[in-house]
């Protein structure tokens, strides 16, 4: 006897709390929010879209091989026996019939807004401004307007609030994207370019128009935390400029660390201000570097010292604002008594460094406040570049490169030791081209301790020459060092002028052309979709691992030429960019149908690894990347035998069926599983010896006791359909 058994639609309502149940851990969960949960509430996607859950349901097989009946009797209890009784389960799952068509649009995902996106960056190439798109002079906005509708103003500052979130920043995300999402330029997950673009893809439908708009306004929204001083939500404002994602990510981030600097110096103004009143009571010990909130960069980190001495307001005030100019905090900071006549005119000094006297002055060397290296975005790099190459061949590329850097640099260290000379720049800034003699022990710093600085003193001067390279005639640090004005960092051009940075930032949002921004848009939307993809919980499924890992390459291919700004609207990149969605979209049906059988069947991890094996065997030969692929259905039949200890977990899914699902189920064949009846039965009979007396038995013993005649008979019926085909079966 083989009897099947089909769980309930999962999409029905009553499967929400076995969804519930099977997924709670050590957690409560009540009756009302067990009713309310779909099956891919805890999926990466479901910020997006709801998918349709694949795996509709599970048919269970259960099978006798082989039961001796002998009475009418034993015929009853075997019509009313348990499934849990039977000796082999088969199960088999049902998958949704679009699951297995093929590619053509037939579900809604990242896929196919991605498919969308890609015909917005065609059509980005019939207009100059992203304005031209929504103006009502443009000649061409009927022709847009008859097929592509932007959504009402209370969508679009629903998505803006969502976007510019107050109090949320880029450090409130620990995960961000998959580990090779890098290979993609785009914008990381969680950044703000990135969730513009994710938004864009729902919003509107995901038309050039829509975009546009969405696009307008969003600038706006970045000008009025600009001009505010205003944090930007979703960016770091700190640590340098990641030039590996896409520019306008770069952009946001340099307009990000701008207002943050802006902020700083307004509010190191206001405190100087208010620290005017108290020049009197600042003492040495209280404006030591290393006691505050900021710090300093020097090359040589070992340094012990003091600070300036400051005579007037105006250096108070000037201290106050270089405070936040500075970078790196030192180490080894210390008070040391070594007042000499050059103290008084001694400014930007952050201390003493360790155990080092300058080469012509019985004199301490003093580590200067730095500014810190100018950030940079591509762009930038690439205008830097070539106006280097326009001086030609007369100049050390690296060097001028980083002249101003090290012009800033010789300018604070001159202040710091107005006694200095080029060699003990040399000696703090580039200890590598410094070549000390070997038994000469003087200049070399060793520890923080009073015993090492006297002992210098005591080795004065220090012995040692220049490398090869700072010692040539002509060397270029040299001539730096002999235009370089003694500047403390207070009284320098600042490195990076936030207020121009952030305004040039501003002014390239503001005027960037629409091919321009759907290509950028484009590249981060696949790799952000991706990155959100990758979250999905799917058991470690080694296909699933695999597709993800190579879906990154597989999309930097066709992504790459979107990098270099050369596209046209007939190029064959779009076409690669559409047959690239349907890629995604088989990776993305892939990880579904992983997610809800990791999601079903999480307690028996060895049925949802092999079903979903043999389901990735039967699926992969049948699709490809072909955009006029047919939609032919294909069925998929494969059965998977039910150990022992998983039974249990097979049986919970056959949730009771309420009254309103067995109202029309008067009477039961029996066989009951969990209150569900067999939706079919396979039954063999096999009439062996004549037995007397058994009403089973062939009337007139018209077959031998040698003969065996055997009847298949499948029932789908009530139970007295089914004693009547017994009764028929036994006295044929």
């Amino acid at each position: 006897m083989k009897l099947t058994y089909k769980t309930l639609h999962f999409d029905d309502d009553s499967m929400k709390g076995f969804d519930a149940e099977n997924n709670k851990s050590d957690e409560d969960l009540t009756g009302d929010a067990s009713d309310m949960t779909q099956w891919d509430d805890d999926c990466s996607w479901s910020q997006w879209y709801s998918a349709e859950d694949p795996v509709k349901g599970f048919k269970l097989i259960a099978i006798w091989s082989e039961k001796m009946v002998e009475s009418s009797m034993e015929m009853a209890e075997l019509e009313n026996t348990s499934p849990h009784e039977a000796e082999k389960w088969l199960i088999s799952p049902s998958f949704a019939t679009n699951l297995l068509k093929g590619s053509k649009g037939n579900r809604i995902g990242f896929a196919s807004q991605l498919l969308l996106l890609v015909d917005a960056l065609q059509m980005s190439f019939d207009a100059q401004f992203m304005e031209d798109f929504v103006s009502v002079e443009n000649p061409g906005s009927d022709n847009l307007k008859s097929s592509m509708v932007i959504p009402p103003p209370t969508v679009r500052d629903r998505v803006l609030k969502e976007l510019f979130i107050e109090g949320v920043q880029f450090s409130d995300f620990a995960d961000d994207g998959h580990k090779t999402s890098r290979a993609i330029k785009g914008a990381p997950l969680y950044s703000l370019f990135a969730q513009f673009c994710l938004h864009s893809l729902w919003f509107g439908n995901c038309n050039v128009r829509a975009i546009a708009m969405l696009w307008i306004e969003f600038v706006r929204e970045v000008r009025w935390c600009w001009e505010e001083s205003q944090l930007l939500p979703r960016m770091p404002a700190n640590g340098s400029i990641d030039l590996s994602t896409c520019l306008i990510n770069q952009k946001l981030q340099m307009l990000a660390i701008c207002i943050e600097k802006k902020c700083q110096l307004n509010e190191d103004y206001e405190d100087c201000i208010g620290s005017l009143d108290h020049i009197d009571s600042v003492t040495e010990e209280e404006s030591v570097v290393g006691d505050g909130p900021f710090s300093m960069q020097t090359p040589n980190d070992d340094v012990s010292g003091k600070v300036d001495s400051f005579s007037t307001a105006d250096d108070i005030l000037l201290s106050g604002i270089k405070k936040s100019t500075v970078s790196r905090k030192p180490e080894n900071v210390k008070l040391f008594d070594d007042k000499k006549s050059s103290d008084f005119t001694r400014r930007g000094s952050a201390g003493i460094v360790n155990s080092m006297m300058l080469l012509k002055s019985y004199q301490s060397m003093h580590a200067p406040y730095t500014q810190e290296a100018p950030l940079m975005t591509e762009d930038m790099h690439e205008e830097r570049l070539q106006a280097v190459e326009a001086f030609g061949d007369s100049f050390n590329f690296s060097a001028q490169l980083e002249r101003d850097i090290l012009t800033s640099d010789m300018s604070a260290f001159k202040a710091a030791n107005p006694d200095a000379v080029f060699e003990d720049f040399i000696r703090w800034h580039s200890p590598g081209d410094w070549e000390e003699d070997d038994d000469h022990e003087g200049s070399r710093p060793s520890s923080s301790s009073g015993l090492d600085i006297e002992k210098s003193k005591h080795n004065w001067p220090p012995q040692g020459r220049l490398s090869k390279r700072m010692s040539e005639h002509g060397s270029l640090w040299r001539k730096i060092w002999n235009s370089a004005p003694a500047l403390p960092t207070s009284e320098q051009k600042r490195l990076l002028d936030p207020n121009r940075e952030g305004e040039k930032v501003i002014h390239y949002l503001e005027t960037l052309k629409p091919h321009q921004l759907l290509e950028q848009m484009v590249c981060t939307a696949f790799r952000a979709a991706a990155d959100t993809l990758s979250q999905t919980s799917y058991g470690e499924l080694k296909p699933m691992v695999a597709e993800i890992e190579q879906l990154y390459p597989t999309m930097a291919s066709p992504l790459r030429p979107l990098q270099v700004n050369r596209l046209s609207p007939d190029s064959d990149t779009i076409e690669d960019l559409r047959r690239l969605s349907v890629v995604f979209e088989r990776v993305e049906k892939l990880l579904t149908v992983a997610a809800s059988l990791h999601h079903k069947l999480y307690r028996a991890p060895r049925l949802y690894r092999e079903i979903f094996s043999d389901y990735y065997s039967f699926y992969i030969p049948k699709v490809g990347t072909d955009l006029t692929e047919d939609d032919v259905e294909k069925k998929f039949d494969k059965k998977l035998e039910v150990r022992n200890h998983e039974r249990e977990v097979l049986s919970n899914m056959f949730v009771p069926p309420t009254a309103n699902q067995s109202w029309r189920k008067v009477l039961s064949m029996g066989n009951l599983l969990n209150g569900h009846e067999p939706i079919l039965r396979e039954i063999i009979f096999s009439l062996r010896d004549s037995v007397s007396g058994n009403h089973y038995a062939a009337c007139g013993g018209s077959v031998s006791q040698q003969e065996i005649e055997t009847y298949r008979t499948y029932i789908c019926g009530t139970s007295n359909d089914l004693r009547v085909a017994l009764s028929v079966v036994s006295c044929d």
